[in-house]
């Protein structure tokens, strides 16, 4: 990019970063959008990752909660993020999210590493908030049309110095091998079942084997699979995120599998924490779990709550 277009993209990330009603324009979206895809495109189905590196978990749209993490773990280029998915849906704030990480991969393409989740995918963002979201702040469709293009590229999971294993949901039946996983063809619309389906939805069990989902989309997997997974892919561990834990992240598998949750008090009523990890050089790595933001206010319940839905 040209110095200009770097200040440019700098100011918005400023921008939107100091001031939850700001926003960019729909052809600025488009632009972005179409920047990010070139960058998306080169990156592989699970693309390496070098530490040290902050790894976040789902943010579903909860801005000021975004934020809140930066402030914790650092901003980049400085800190070096890897995000797990799940950037829109839930929260009042999909856009804002969606936007500030998009702005941040493009201006640090080798600094941010941006994963799909489950909810990077037209269906569901057209139940569960941010196509609404985004209608109501521009009064069309176009810039969801634009970042859910986008989302058909990328990553669907990466791994850490070849040591750790990344992606948003789980395992699949269907592969074997990290190798396997980059054959995929990730350029479209999340399948609803197969092995691209598998790695955004599945979840670790306590079961051991291979069993349905609640979900109604992938898989359960016990300690049993993850422990082939890794002893034939060479891995230490592996880190999703996918589901709310109520301490911000919780070890399955005999501590081979973590789960990390980075959008604290969930839908402004779960009374969970937030964590994230920060995974240093030598592959040592540590916990960091946060609270709300100030601004999620009284909006706290009193009480912990489990939401009632699986998506």
């Amino acid at each position: 990019m040209q110095r200009a277009e770097y200040a440019t993209i700098d100011h918005m990330i400023a921008s939107l970063s100091g001031d939850v009603d700001a926003t960019i324009t729909e052809q600025e979206i488009e632009q972005l959008c179409s920047k990010a895809i070139e960058i998306f495109q080169t990156e592989n189905n699970c693309t390496p990752v070098p530490a040290p590196v902050t790894v976040v978990g789902d943010v579903h749209g909860q801005f000021y909660d975004l934020l809140e993490m930066f402030k914790v773990a650092g901003n980049a280029p400085d800190t070096n993020f890897l995000f797990l998915g799940d950037y829109v849906d839930r929260g009042h704030h999909s856009l804002q999210c969606v936007t500030l990480l998009t702005l941040l991969k493009v201006r640090y393409p080798d600094r941010v590493t941006m994963l799909r989740g489950n909810h990077e995918s037209r269906q569901v963002t057209q139940v569960y908030g941010f196509y609404d979201e985004v209608v109501r702040k521009y009064g069309s469709a176009h810039a969801w049309t634009c970042f859910t293009d986008m989302f058909d590229y990328l990553p669907l999971s990466a791994c850490i110095e070849s040591s750790i294993f990344t992606p948003h949901g789980g395992l699949s039946p269907a592969v074997n091998t990290l190798d396997e996983i980059n054959e995929l063809m990730r350029f479209q619309e999340v399948p609803h079942d197969g092995p691209m389906c598998d790695l955004l939805w599945s979840d670790p069990d306590e079961m051991m084997g291979w069993n349905m989902s609640p979900r109604g989309a992938g898989f359960t997997f016990g300690a049993d699979v993850s422990q082939e997974f890794i002893h034939t892919n060479g891995l230490s561990l592996i880190i999703r995120a996918h589901q709310l834990v109520m301490e911000g992240f919780q070890y399955q598998h005999e501590d081979k599998c973590l789960t990390i949750f980075s959008a604290p008090n969930y839908c402004y009523r779960c009374g969970n924490a937030a964590g994230i990890l920060e995974v240093y050089e030598n592959l040592a790595n540590k916990l960091i779990t946060f609270s709300p933001a100030p601004e999620q206010g009284s909006a706290s319940p009193a009480k912990r709550t489990v939401p009632d839905y699986f998506l």
